[in-house]
Order: C-alpha cells, then sequence, then structure tokens
C-alpha cells in the first residue's frame, strides 16, 4: 500500500509541538487531583474497612449478605466525602515525593501573581 504525500495535508498530527506552560501547569494539575482522588480513596477506603472487620455482627438482627452490600457502599461514598474533605493534607507530600517535577511547576504557576488576562473569566455576563 502507497501512502500519497499530497494526502496527507489535512491529517493533522497528534501533537501539534511541544506543550505550553499552560498546558503543562493544567496536565500536572490534572495528575495532582487524580493522585489526591487515588490516594484518599485507598487510605479512607482501607480504614472503614478496617474499622468494620473489628466490629462483631448482631446476634439476633444481622441483615446478611444485603447488609454487607449497604454497608460497602456506605464506606464507598464516606471514604468519598473524606477524600474531598480532608485528602490533600497528607497527598500533597506524597505528589511532591513521587512527582517533583509537576509539583514544582504547579508550586511556580500558584505563586505567580494573575495577570489582568487570566482575571477576565471573573467579569459578570
Amino acid at each position: 500500500m502507497k501512502i500519497n504525500p499530497a494526502q496527507l495535508g489535512h491529517v493533522k498530527p497528534l501533537r501539534p509541538g511541544p506543550p505550553t506552560e499552560a498546558e503543562r501547569v493544567e496536565s500536572a494539575g490534572e495528575l495532582r487531583d487524580v493522585f489526591r482522588e487515588f490516594v484518599g480513596k485507598t487510605f479512607f477506603g482501607q480504614m472503614l474497612k478496617s474499622m468494620r472487620s473489628t466490629v462483631g455482627e448482631a446476634a439476633y438482627f444481622n441483615g446478611g449478605h444485603a447488609e454487607k452490600v449497604w454497608q460497602g457502599q456506605l464506606d464507598a461514598q464516606l471514604s468519598e466525602q473524606m477524600t474531598e474533605a480532608s485528602a490533600s493534607k497528607f497527598a500533597d507530600p506524597m505528589f511532591r515525593q513521587q512527582f517533583p517535577q509537576q509539583a514544582a511547576l504547579l508550586q511556580a504557576a500558584e505563586a505567580k501573581p494573575a495577570t489582568l488576562g487570566d482575571l477576565s473569566a471573573l467579569r459578570r455576563l
């Protein structure tokens, strides 16, 4: 199969060039958010699971399999809310250790003062 170079004019490359500073900061921010979510849900999920395992089942009013499913769903919701509330406090030091380049990029971006172009999004319509 031959490729005709004349037909490749409308094909865009996947990456037009090196990422801009804003794209790198945005990518690092997304990575930090996903890392926080993973660490928080994993930590709090395991903590709640361990806490549930220390409590014995009731002798007379045990809900069986349905109650275990419900408790699992409740624990998932609780770990999600706990992650949103406080995962950044212990996930950020781990993020800085695991991803030092992205952490430095985010720290430099947060230290920059906002320009008027950045504040234009705050205007009311």
